[in-house]
């Protein structure tokens, strides 16, 4: 599969974040518009109950500013998702949410874990790897830039925030590190060159063919096939010319 197929804008690179972000306002909404609470919908490790919270708990928030602070970086990842690993973005966000939550439940404090940063730390380890392991230049850019955005969010894995749960964190970047690996196919691959193929010749290389052994440049012999292709071109012009009942004359010279 050529790159040119995988990097290509479509509506989907901006519908499907626009979805996404639209989902989390709208449980949001109906959060506080109905006097709810949905935090016990979230992630309580290691109970039975509590796994319901792997499907739950990213659309969950504690707060406006919580919400806020998910928004952006949610739509910018996923749409650069959709756009890059088309192929494989619908596979890295589903599984990365259930991995996620699952890893979460596992290792997690006896509290409820709520909020999409899980999925964010996904897709920003994700997209970190996977362009350093695909070595394509494209990807390689794609992830300095995911460094330079996003680079901070590395500290947060860590309990250094109370009421924060680092746990949910850590199991983002976890994950999105397992899929980078796991994750290999009709992914864009670096064009390569016929130098760089297996099955190259030197031999056969015609360029190579005008150095000799020690680099030095030699003149290859002339064909002289194309010479023979002209008379015989002008040949069959002359004969034409000849039969024409009208005007009769010919381009070659009297061999007188």
């Amino acid at each position: 599969m050529q790159s040119k197929e995988h990097f290509q804008f479509s509506n989907g690179v901006i519908l499907y974040p626009i979805f996404f972000v639209l989902l989390i306002w709208l449980v949001f909404w109906v959060e506080i518009r109905f006097g709810l609470d949905f935090n016990k919908y979230g992630i309580y490790p290691q109970t039975i109950k509590g796994l319901r919270g792997v499907l739950f708990s990213p659309f969950i928030h504690s707060g406006i500013s919580h919400l806020y602070h998910n928004t952006i970086p949610l739509f910018v990842l996923t749409a650069a998702l959709f756009y890059f690993y088309k192929p494989i973005a619908w596979k890295v966000v589903l599984y990365g949410i259930l991995v996620s939550g699952l890893i979460t439940w596992g290792i997690g404090r006896p509290s409820y874990h709520i909020g999409a940063s899980g999925l964010i730390y996904v897709l920003v380890s994700f997209t970190f790897f996977k362009g350093i392991f695909a070595r394509y230049y494209r990807l390689i850019a794609l992830s300095l830039l995911i460094v330079f955005l996003y680079g901070s969010m590395i500290w947060y894995v860590f309990p250094i925030v109370d009421g924060v749960s680092w746990e949910g964190h850590t199991a983002g970047l976890i994950t999105g590190f397992i899929f980078a690996l796991i994750f290999r196919k009709e992914i864009a691959k670096p064009k390569k060159y016929a130098w760089e193929e297996e099955t190259y010749n030197e031999d056969e290389d015609p360029f190579l063919k005008h150095f000799d052994e020690n680099g030095n440049f030699i003149e290859l012999p002339e064909i002289e096939v194309e010479n023979e292709v002209d008379d015989r071109v002008e040949e069959k012009v002359e004969i034409k010319k000849n039969q024409d009942p009208i005007v009769n004359y010919t381009f070659k010279p009297n061999k007188e």
